[in-house]
């Protein structure tokens, strides 16, 4: 097996894709760095990958860092772990940790940070006689800071600078670090709705985000596109008394990376490696514009290529929260249908939050994929401490 299929068999199983669709319609979108399209935290998890415009809480740097001077202490921090792919190995994990802090007059402006840290743990690497060579630590890394600040008394918008890297190198000439730089700008607007005797919120939020450059692997030879992605959300949070509050929210996705090309039966491999390359010397931002309308299959590969999540949550006195959502993700770009389930108990200090995923397509590599969050306000700390 040479080490592009190498690579892309492992980007594959990276992304967690499940392959059931025909091989003649199958066509998912190959990016680098797919941890970046994991969600890093319970809450999100817990309903199906939810977060454009979900009621603004410590974890929104990944979901929509405009949301951040919606919400109501002044700072926080947070921390999230993923065990990945579970089911068939042992040792891939994610880390994540994020923090944020509002300034000016009524939090107007805010501040954030967030860290990833992606680990297939150790590969042990065989030798030409087949016997162990050496031991090596594939990962991605991302850092990226944000300011986000209210325009209006209902909208705030934001922009996140990121560094992103990746190092899968073995120790040979051909492989070494990636490293490449992205940004994100969102929107998140709130307002509240009169439905019956309630004051419902509603929350419709975006964000554009990994919009940067490419990156490679091989010292420039060849570069992948980011996981360059629109996502576009809206919730509504409906109380029935002052104790209980049930929210529904739904986000669509699509990445704003071309689509890879597809050998025609009366191509030459001339004429196909030459739309190959056509293919690859596409420019990062020209990738954007000619994502929504280069599918080989046409308007119904374009719609396939838009994924979908919807979910529900209850919350108790705003300390016990239950949710649960679906993600659907079409059979031919990947797969990715699963059912979420998520708890979580705040206080005045922190919050805990827990999710678990279940496939509902067959052979799913991140069936049953747990996730565990921990956050912390500061207000609520100082006050403790007092």
């Amino acid at each position: 097996m040479n080490k592009r299929r190498a690579l892309f068999l492992a980007l594959l199983l990276f992304a967690g894709w499940s392959v059931t669709a025909s091989a003649q319609e199958y066509n998912p979108i190959i990016t680098a760095v797919p941890s970046l399209q994991i969600a890093p935290d319970a809450r999100g998890g817990g309903m199906g990958d939810i977060g454009a415009s979900t009621m603004p809480d410590i974890y929104s740097q990944h979901w929509n860092a405009a949301k951040y001077p919606f919400v109501t202490s002044q700072g926080g921090f947070a921390f999230a772990y993923t065990p990945w792919l579970s089911k068939l190995t042992s040792g891939i994990h994610q880390l994540y940790a994020s923090g944020y802090k509002q300034f000016g007059e009524r939090g107007v402006n805010s501040v954030s940070a967030s860290l990833r840290y992606f680990t297939l743990g150790e590969v042990d690497l065989p030798d030409l006689s087949g016997e162990f060579w050496r031991s090596v630590a594939p990962h991605e890394m991302a850092l990226d800071a944000a300011y986000a600040r209210k325009l209006t008394e209902t909208f705030s918008g934001a922009v996140t600078l990121r560094y992103i890297r990746a190092d899968y190198s073995t120790g040979e000439d051909e492989t070494s670090p990636g490293n490449a730089f992205s940004v994100d700008i969102a929107g998140y607007n709130e307002s509240y709705l009169l439905i019956g005797r309630s004051e419902a919120l509603l929350g419709i939020g975006f964000n554009l985000s990994n919009i940067g450059t490419k990156i490679s692997y091989d010292g420039g030879t060849t570069s992948l596109f980011l996981p360059a992605n629109m996502r576009v959300g809206a919730s509504l949070g409906l109380p029935f008394d002052p104790k209980n509050t049930l929210s529904f929210s739904v986000d669509l996705n699509k990445l704003l990376v071309p689509t890879p090309p597809v050998m025609k039966e009366e191509e030459s491999n001339e004429e196909w490696n030459t739309r190959i390359d056509d293919y690859n010397s596409i420019s990062s931002i020209g990738g954007i514009f000619t994502s929504f309308g280069d599918a080989p299959g046409g308007f119904k590969e374009e719609m396939r290529e838009v994924a979908w999540s919807a979910g529900i949550e209850y919350m108790y006195d705003n300390q016990f929260s239950l949710r649960t959502g679906y993600h659907h993700e079409s059979e031919y770009k990947g797969n990715r249908r699963y059912v979420a389930f998520g708890a979580g108990f705040r206080s005045s200090g922190f919050q805990i939050e827990a999710a678990y995923l279940v496939s509902v397509s067959q052979s799913n590599p991140i069936d049953q994929t747990l996730r565990l969050s921990l956050g912390f306000d500061i207000d609520g700390l100082k006050t403790l401490f007092q």
